[in-house]
This record gives C-alpha cells, sequence and structure tokens, in this order.
C-alpha cells in the first residue's frame, strides 16, 4: 500500500507485472502506463471486468473501448484487416496507433468493448510495462485511460490516484508517460478511405471529422477531459481569477513548454491541467498552441476541456 491510498501502488518491474497479471486474471482492473498515458486495464474477454471499468469510471455505455493486444497476429482474431489496415500496423504497431476497423463475427470479446458497433478499436502500445502485461496473459486488455469519465487524463500514478484510488485494485507505477496525449484513432473504411476520429501523437494523411460527430471511438465527446472550472483559450495574459497555462513567449503560472516545444507540451498538457484544477484561482486561461504537427492534438484536447 502507499500511505493514505486505499488502492495499492506497485513499481513497474517483474514484480508487479507477475502481481497486476494475477489481478486481471481474475477479473480486477489495474491502471497501467503506456507511452500515451495511463490505462485502466481489465481483461477484454470478461463482460464482468469489463463492466467494472465503465462502474469504476462512471463511463457512459455508449463510448466504446480501445482493446490493447501485442501486435498484428493477436489483433487479427478481433478484427478483419484489410491490406490497409495490415501496413498501417506494420509501419505505427507497437506504437500510439489505434485501428478501428469491422469486427469479426467471432470476435469473442465482452460486447461492451464496442459499445455494440460492428467495430473494434485495436492498439498494440509500446511502453515497455504494458507490452510487459500483455506477454504475461492469454488475453487482450481493454483499456480507457484511468481516470472519472470525462476527467483529466492521467500521466503518472498519482493523477490516476486523484480520482479512481479504492476504486480500482492497483495502480502499476512506470513514472510519468512520455507522449502525453491519448493515441491517434483512425477508421478504415470498406472504400479504402482513412478517416482520423481523434488526433494524437501520430500525424497520417487522413480526412478528419469535428468534435460533434458521432462517437464511434473513444474521446470523441464534444466535452472531456474536464478540469472542472471554466478553460479560456489562445489568452495572452491572465485575468486576476484566472491561472495561466502558458507556452512558448506566454509566460504562466505553468508552462507547457517554456521554448516552444510541441512534443514537450504534449508530454505536460494534463499534469499542467492537474495542476491548473488545484489551484485556488477558480477559472483557467491557456496560452496559444500551433495548430500543427502534435499541437493539433493538444487542441484537441484543450477544445473538450474548454466545452
Amino acid at each position: 500500500m502507499s500511505g493514505k491510498n486505499v488502492t495499492e501502488v506497485v513499481p513497474a518491474g517483474p514484480e508487479g507485472i507477475a502481481k497486476a497479471a494475477r489481478i486481471l486474471e481474475s477479473g480486477g482492473l489495474v491502471a497501467v502506463p503506456t507511452e500515451t498515458v495511463y490505462g485502466l486495464a481489465a481483461r477484454a474477454d470478461s463482460d464482468e471486468a469489463v463492466a467494472r471499468i465503465y462502474a469504476a469510471k462512471g463511463r457512459p455505455d455508449f463510448n466504446p473501448l480501445i482493446v490493447h493486444v501485442r501486435g498484428l497476429e493477436q489483433a487479427q482474431r478481433y478484427a478483419e484487416f484489410s491490406l490497409l489496415a495490415r501496413a498501417l500496423a506494420g509501419v505505427h504497431w507497437p506504437g500510439p496507433l489505434t485501428l478501428v476497423l469491422p469486427r469479426r463475427a467471432d470476435f469473442g470479446l465482452a460486447e461492451a468493448v464496442t459499445a455494440g458497433l460492428p467495430t473494434i478499436a485495436l492498439r498494440a502500445p509500446a511502453h515497455p510495462a504494458m507490452r510487459a502485461l500483455l506477454d504475461a496473459v492469454d488475453f487482450p486488455l481493454a483499456a480507457p485511460s484511468a481516470n472519472r469519465s470525462g476527467f483529466i487524463s492521467p500521466t503518472c500514478a498519482d493523477h490516476v490516484l486523484a480520482s479512481l484510488d479504492g476504486r480500482i485494485e492497483m495502480v502499476l507505477d512506470g513514472g510519468a508517460t512520455p507522449a502525453g496525449v491519448e493515441s491517434t484513432i483512425v477508421a478504415v473504411r470498406a472504400d479504402g478511405s482513412v478517416e482520423e476520429l481523434r488526433p494524437g501523437p501520430i500525424q497520417l494523411r487522413t480526412r478528419g471529422r469535428g468534435i460533434e460527430a458521432g462517437v464511434e471511438a473513444p474521446g470523441q465527446l464534444a466535452s472531456h477531459y474536464a478540469p472542472g472550472k471554466p478553460v479560456r483559450l489562445d489568452a495572452d495574459r491572465a485575468q486576476p481569477d484566472e491561472f495561466l497555462i502558458g507556452f512558448g513567449p506566454v509566460a504562466g503560472d505553468v508552462t507547457l513548454s517554456a521554448r516552444g516545444d510541441l512534443d514537450e507540451a504534449a508530454a505536460r498538457l494534463y499534469a499542467c491541467l492537474h495542476e491548473a484544477a488545484r489551484a485556488s484561482q477558480p477559472r483557467i486561461a491557456v496560452a496559444p498552441v500551433p495548430e500543427e504537427g502534435v499541437g493539433r492534438a493538444i487542441n484537441d484536447r484543450l477544445r473538450r476541456a474548454a466545452a
């Protein structure tokens, strides 16, 4: 146990991986680091375990989950892969790309992971702790972000405990996650097109959707990643009652990146939002972030936080 926490926090070494595997095999919930954010993992082949994810998060049941797999061979048990989908997986897996594909009729997983849709969202993560855990179990892992639904995503163990302490069995502590924003999600359509459903660390040439589109994948709700306070975007200075998150030349109470580095900004985004949520000021302002590269993903999350 870790201090006052009800949920156990265990380092992501061999003993922690083994303990996490035992909890998952018995239908429990474990928060696990990925290269993007911490995921709330349960065995994806158990209706009861997946239902516990929705209950712990307070997640609406129309919002599907990403199923994490070791790689393409395992993924093909659950979805129909076109040549294009296999090519995308070959280039970007393991990594922060989620593919939304037609699910197989015999996919054999809990129905709730697809939220009743004819498609399934699959990803092969790159983080060594998550990969070791997937190697230690003989089932894939459903793993949305390890936070209460709609709130700020977690990039360290303390962020997980802030909203899920006592609701889950364990946090596998692998330190801060490197990418900091959730995976890019794309749907590979029957006509051979690729549609971006959520921007993320990987940039592909796709046609995209607005944030009011129907929910087909995680992270598409218009209001999401909320810090519990009003958020004002594109601010070059703070009002007296605002906590300012800076970027580049706009200094703030904290900064995404003083040197204007978008990768650093992505890695720090949720940590800054968590700090702003804890601050005494009742409102939050955020400096402008360029709409390029991973800046698209940063601005997507900020727009949803402000919605």
